[in-house]
């Protein structure tokens, strides 16, 4: 384990010069089995995968709690270790931000929606440790999940507009046998809560039936609303149709959408979302 930032340039450093290419999997520790398909998925493609664990107070707010924020080190480092990685990078607050942070990076537009919306200032804090770990790492593919899939395409425009060299890599998410996107916060559940979870992942597969089964983005919308509304304890901020590249409203009559659904239960607030493709046109002669 690596917890400075020389130390860890160093490292990458060598490897590069020695002709292996470089697998980056940045997280925020408390590791489950969705990060381990990330790193897994770096050592597939990568000849060295290193995996950073920080836990960025930037991008918590003022009612979030940080220090309430698992931090399971041992566990994240043996689970990295086995799926395939060869380094962790675990620095400390100080070695991150050694004084008060006077620069961030911002993306605008996509960073007010939504999660955005939410979580005021998280996306500036998101952008700002990306870019500092990819920085940190050098030339490498950066792996993320699409579970948070409006911050892949916030990482993704930050590469392209800083042009930083790295190669962004959005990888599936891991779902429960049930359908609950894992995340640290499904622990958080009450066993009540734990059996209503369920139902953004149906309310997104609504949503993909009726796209490809014609219905418009509106239509696509308002039938997962009608399976998060079915459930009293869910709070539902947000069940959406975009388009899946710019996050803006889709095109008339596009053919590919991605559907992005949040919704309160109890304390622990969850997301999701699902990436659908019309069904092809069928020639009529």
């Amino acid at each position: 384990m690596i917890d400075t930032v020389a130390a860890w340039r160093k490292a990458l450093d060598a490897e590069r010069a020695a002709g292996r290419n470089v697998g980056l999997v940045p997280t925020m520790g408390a590791l489950h089995a969705g990060h381990a398909s990330l790193v897994a998925a770096a050592a597939r493609d990568c000849e060295v995968v290193g995996v950073t664990v920080f836990v960025n107070p930037l991008q918590f707010g003022a009612h979030e709690d940080l220090d309430a924020y698992p931090r399971t080190l041992d566990a994240d480092v043996a689970l990295a270790e086995a799926n395939g990685a060869g380094y962790v990078f675990a620095p400390s607050v100080t070695e991150m931000y050694p004084g008060p942070v006077k620069t961030t990076v911002a993306v605008a537009d996509i960073t007010t929606r939504w999660e955005g919306a939410h979580r005021p200032g998280h996306f500036d804090g998101v952008g700002t440790v990306v870019t500092k770990l990819l920085s940190q790492a050098g030339p490498c593919r950066a792996y993320f999940g699409e579970k948070d899939y409006q911050q892949l395409a916030i990482v993704r425009r930050l590469v392209t507009d800083l042009s930083i060299a790295a190669e962004i890599v959005g990888c599936p998410i891991v779902r429960e046998t049930d359908g609950l996107a894992l995340s640290s916060r499904n622990v958080r559940l009450t066993p009540e809560e734990r059996e209503v979870a369920p139902a953004l992942h149906r309310a997104l597969l609504a949503g993909a039936a009726a796209f490809e089964s014609g219905s418009g983005p509106e239509d696509v919308e308002r039938a997962m609303g009608e399976v998060l509304s079915a459930q009293p304890l869910l709070e539902v901020d947000y069940a959406v149709a975009r388009d899946p590249f710019t996050l803006d409203l889709p095109a008339s009559d596009p053919r590919e959408l991605r559907l992005l659904v949040a919704a309160r239960l109890g304390s622990v607030r969850l997301i999701d979302n699902l990436g659908v493709v019309a069904q092809p046109l069928v020639a009529t002669s």
